[in-house]
């Protein structure tokens, strides 16, 4: 029997190497849990043209919006784990909605096989021109002053705008009256007509705005000043490196996806990520590429699960 089983195992173990070997043996899914033109579906569409050079296959993208991206989520985690359907993960859909949602249709961390961090594109905190704040420790000041009193927009509850503010008061001691909306992009239309004082939003999604004079950075997140906007600070380097939050992009497979397959994606991602026409895409919208081994990812995935959950039991935010 014990022979049988070896045999059994040899066998099956043969057949996943030469899988692996083979791998890719037709189009490539992947799956966008989000409708398109948003910052999720601009990463896919950014990597999707060298991953498909590099692995020698056409990489298909598929939207499939619903549910703030749990939808499309799940539809990866329920699909054969060989490599072929692959999912455009984000903040947002792997370590902001575990931490809110009393229930997932999928855990993360078991029900995901990490590939490679894509891209990382940092909250830049945006008031309209006329705030008497034009440093951070202005802007903290003014808010203590005014405490419970100044106003915080986001593109709704349970959303990245959302907990990124959250963290700013709980690191900062300040206290802001939350105003929810429907997506981010009518937060940002009322920031910038004055009727809200704030907004913690995507650098990719206000860019134009602060260019043009509509809006003003106050901060920005990331680990040095952003050539989009490299006259605005870092979030570290004034003093609260604690506070930094942005929005990361992974591509994960489901579980079970062999390791060989696995690194060999790896290996095709971080070529892709090296190329320059994929570097300029990223650049133009204000995100860091990334890149890296997918036990990197892991330890982002858990890193930020912990920052997330720590702030929104600190804030009582729980979602149905």
């Amino acid at each position: 029997m014990k022979h049988i089983i070896c045999l059994t195992l040899l066998i099956a173990a043969g057949l996943q190497a030469a899988a692996a070997q083979n791998y890719p043996t037709r189009s490539i899914r992947l799956v966008v849990p989000f409708p398109p033109g948003g910052n999720i579906d601009i990463t896919a569409r950014a990597i999707a043209p060298g991953l498909g050079e590099t692995l020698g296959q056409t990489v298909v993208i598929d939207n499939r919006g619903g549910a703030g991206g749990l939808i499309g989520m799940e539809i990866v985690t329920k699909s054969t784990p060989d490599g072929h359907t692959l999912a455009l993960a984000s903040s947002g859909t792997v370590t902001v909605a575990p931490s809110l949602y009393t229930k997932m249709p999928y855990d993360p961390v078991k029900d995901l096989t990490a590939v490679a961090l894509l891209s990382y594109v940092p909250i830049v905190l945006v008031v309209h021109p006329s705030l008497p704040a034009k440093s951070v420790k202005d802007f903290i000041a003014l808010a203590k002053t005014r405490a419970g009193k100044m106003t915080m927009a986001s593109g709704g509850n349970g959303t990245t705008n959302q907990l990124a503010g959250e963290l700013f008061q709980l690191e900062t001691g300040t206290k802001f009256i939350h105003v929810p909306y429907k997506g981010a992009a009518p937060a940002v239309v009322d920031v910038m007509g004055g009727q809200v004082d704030m907004l913690f939003d995507q650098l990719s999604a206000s860019s134009n705005h602060i260019r043009s004079g509509k809006l003003r950075a106050v901060v920005v997140a990331g680990e040095k000043r952003n050539p989009v906007i490299p006259d605005v600070p870092t979030l570290t380097e004034s003093g609260l490196k604690n506070c930094d939050a942005g929005t990361f992009t992974a591509l994960m497979g489901p579980a079970g996806v062999p390791r060989d397959v696995i690194s060999k994606l790896n290996a095709a991602i971080n070529k892709t990520l090296a190329m320059q026409s994929t570097r300029d895409r990223f650049t133009s919208v204000g995100a860091d590429v990334l890149g890296g081994t997918p036990a990197r990812l892991d330890a982002n995935l858990k890193q930020e699960l912990a920052m997330w959950t720590r702030v929104a039991k600190a804030a009582n935010i729980k979602l149905d």
